[in-house]
């Protein structure tokens, strides 16, 4: 098993376990490709969901220049649903975990197709 299916895999629990989602795995293995080599670097694999700075870019470099949603304020209402989805005091929210629900919160699966 390749680091990146172990990482997959470990999304895909973390969906279940503490999103109590069921993962469309080929969603959530395109959207972890996507992520580029970020999900092997400890700090870049996860999102801090009470900094402002990083929530401004995932909405600028996901949603709106991977996704190309248009700049609005649901864009920040989606990412902190999101983030309220998979636990606000869940210390590690990974990238992969986060992506793969906004792509689901924004009806955006096509981007993958």
């Amino acid at each position: 098993m390749s680091k990146r299916d172990e990482l997959i895999a470990k999304y895909a629990a973390d969906l279940k376990d503490k999103c109590g989602v069921t993962p469309n795995m080929d969603l959530l293995t395109k959207v972890t490709i996507g992520c580029g080599p970020s999900i092997y670097n400890q700090d870049a694999s996860t999102v801090s969901g009470s900094s402002e700075k990083e929530l401004e870019t995932v909405k600028n470099n996901f949603l709106i220049k991977k996704l190309g949603l248009k700049d609005s304020p649901d864009l920040m209402k989606g990412i902190n649903a999101v983030i309220e989805k998979y636990g606000k005091s869940n210390k590690n929210k990974y990238r992969a975990v986060v992506y793969y629900l906004l792509t689901l919160h924004f009806k955006k699966e096509s981007v993958y197709k």
